[in-house]
């Protein structure tokens, strides 16, 4: 279960570290991570982290941390309907002076448990949505949805429900806009893009 579901990041803090949730007598933390990408741009990340990792390190608005854990998925009742809620959930953390040259780094074996959503865009190019479920301890799954570009799109638009994947990626912010009635709103996915995927027989 540890193997088939890493993330490593690393970035600023952006904002306060704030109170999430309690889960049995455990209490749990999140905060913001921006993570610079090689164009420049930069991807702003949610972040969940056990209160135990809080007591060696002072996380402040600006400071630089590296991190590794898992992607995990909840869902969130939110405007009388369910949404899904994906985070990095970190399993260590501390401090960092350097830049890596990989700040955002996902691993994952899961299974695609929706067909693919295959499309182009209007200056052609190729895009496939997957979501893929991964296995938790407990019989519990994570849904990380997961979006492919080009090559990586065309060969997995055709990936049948239940197809085993190994996905090589990074997590990013994504902003969009969402119709509410006669208003729009900014909103903001999170989803892993593909690097590379390979079907497991």
């Amino acid at each position: 279960m540890e193997n088939n579901n890493f993330i490593s990041l690393q970035g600023r803090v952006d904002g306060d570290v704030e109170f999430s949730h309690r889960v049995l007598d455990e209490d749990f933390y999140k905060f913001m991570l921006n993570v610079s990408r090689l164009s420049g741009v930069v991807d702003s990340l949610p972040v969940t982290v056990p209160k135990r990792l809080l007591e060696n390190i002072v996380l402040n608005d600006g400071d630089a941390i590296s991190l590794t854990g898992q992607l995990r998925s909840y869902n969130k009742y939110q405007e009388n309907r369910t949404r899904l809620i994906l985070t990095a959930f970190a399993k260590s953390i501390e401090a960092v002076g350097d830049e890596d040259e990989n700040p955002n780094n996902v691993m994952l074996n899961g299974y695609v448990c929706k067909l693919p959503t295959y499309r182009k865009t209007p200056f052609g190019r190729e895009i496939t949505d997957v979501i893929i479920a991964v296995n938790r301890a407990f019989n519990r799954s994570d849904y990380i949805p997961t979006i492919c570009w080009g090559k990586n799109a065309v060969l997995c638009r055709d990936l049948p429900v239940g197809a085993n994947v190994l996905i090589k990626g990074r997590l990013q912010s994504r902003e969009y806009t969402k119709r509410l009635g006669e208003d729009f709103e900014i909103r903001t996915a999170y989803e892993v893009s593909v690097g590379e995927i390979e079907e497991i027989s």
